[in-house]
């Protein structure tokens, strides 16, 4: 039953982020920001998190879940009020920073909630399952966003966001015994240092291969919108196209426990990946509102099984004692990324276009599928 309600509050909470993610993008661009602008708004979600990251899963690891839980929760909904109070460019970055700063904390502290319930198969399973209700929070965000900016405006619509945070903080004021205690590790000696997981080569492929796969999912958030916009669709449509994608991920989502069953986390990792990368190279020269979706949906199945599988290669591969270490470190290089790509993408897309955006990440795509594959190889030869 926790368990249940731990995914319930999530979708609540990731619900309103998603849908703070499409939104800051309208809104900018509907005070007259251009690409470039709109990418370093994003990278402000992400900047702080990049040290911060490794720092909440120390904290879920000694101290519990709740209270890093409450944390991000509060700092999201603070976040989401802040645009509405204040309209401008320069409140969307501290907004982002606020969100990006606070969120962090509950989203390590509930994934390595996730993986502590259940080991083996049943592990992979429970990541399989809130990484569903996350499918379920990019259909539900971006399209909650779009059809409230064409009913409602922009500064409204993140008031109607921020009601979302609300019930899972009032769940985690009053309601505590629901949620378990991590196991302590009380051997822990001095010096076990985060470099000591970086040196760890196979769980330092899977957080590269999870960093790669991020390219992927920054790409869809932020070049899609702008992409949408420049050749004429409404927000209402850009939402619509955006909840194809997550309807995609989460169909591969239902599918990923057999599909892993008949064959291993690695190669389902590997195959998505190529799956994306040719998706991203046919992207950019697709334009009817139909074809759009079409990609869109595409592109979620190559991507779909990323965040579960590279969650759970995570916390398997990661020391005793250490698994919401482990997790902090993967959102760090997630973060990372999440920082650096936008400032490149809308560069190029500022300066050089479209294409060379979707082939860049292709690129990046492909190698994180390669990466993948070479554990195939080592798999199969034990």
């Amino acid at each position: 039953m926790a368990f249940y309600l731990i995914v319930l509050v999530t979708v609540l909470t990731h619900t309103s982020f998603k849908g703070s993610k499409v939104l800051i993008s309208l809104y900018a661009l509907d005070l007259g920001a251009n690409p470039f602008t709109i990418g370093t708004l994003f990278a402000m979600y992400s900047i702080f998190p990049v040290f911060l990251s490794v720092y909440a899963g120390k904290l879920s690891d000694r101290l519990g879940f709740r209270l890093p839980m409450l944390l991000g929760a509060c700092g999201l909904l603070a976040g989401l009020v802040l645009p509405f109070l204040i309209p401008g460019i320069g409140v969307l970055y501290v907004s982002a920073i606020l969100i990006g700063m606070c969120y962090i904390f509950y989203v390590v502290a509930v994934q390595h909630l996730i993986g502590s319930f259940g080991e083996g198969q049943m592990r992979t399973r429970n990541y399989g399952l809130f990484s569903l209700g996350i499918a379920l929070t990019s259909l539900l965000g971006p399209t909650t966003a779009g059809f409230a900016i064409d009913l409602i405006g922009h500064r409204a619509t993140y008031l109607l966001l921020a009601a979302f945070p609300a019930l899972p903080i009032l769940v985690l004021v009053f309601y505590t015994s629901w949620l378990p205690r991590p196991h302590a590790l009380h051997d822990r000696r001095p010096e076990h240092r985060v470099l000591d997981l970086v040196r760890n080569e196979p769980l330092r492929r899977a957080l590269l291969t999870a960093g790669i796969l991020e390219t992927g999912q920054e790409l869809f958030n932020f070049f899609l919108p702008i992409y949408a916009r420049s050749i004429g669709f409404s927000a209402s449509q850009i939402g619509v196209i955006m909840g194809f994608f997550a309807a995609a991920l989460m169909l591969v989502r239902s599918a990923m426990p057999l599909l892993v069953r008949r064959s291993s986390e690695e190669q389902v990792l590997s195959s998505s990946l190529f799956l994306a990368t040719a998706t991203c190279v046919l992207f950019p020269f697709v334009s009817g509102f139909a074809l759009l979706l079409a990609m869109a949906f595409l592109l979620g199945l190559g991507l779909g099984c990323g965040a579960p599988v590279s969650l759970t290669l995570a916390y398997n591969r990661a020391p005793a004692g250490r698994s919401g270490e482990a997790i902090g470190l993967r959102q760090t290089v997630n973060k990372a990324i999440e920082v650096v790509m936008p400032l490149i993408f809308g560069s190029i897309g500022t300066f050089v276009g479209m294409v060379p955006v979707f082939w860049l990440d292709a690129l990046l795509l492909a190698w994180g599928g390669a990466l993948m594959r070479r554990d195939v190889r080592a798999a199969s030869r034990l």
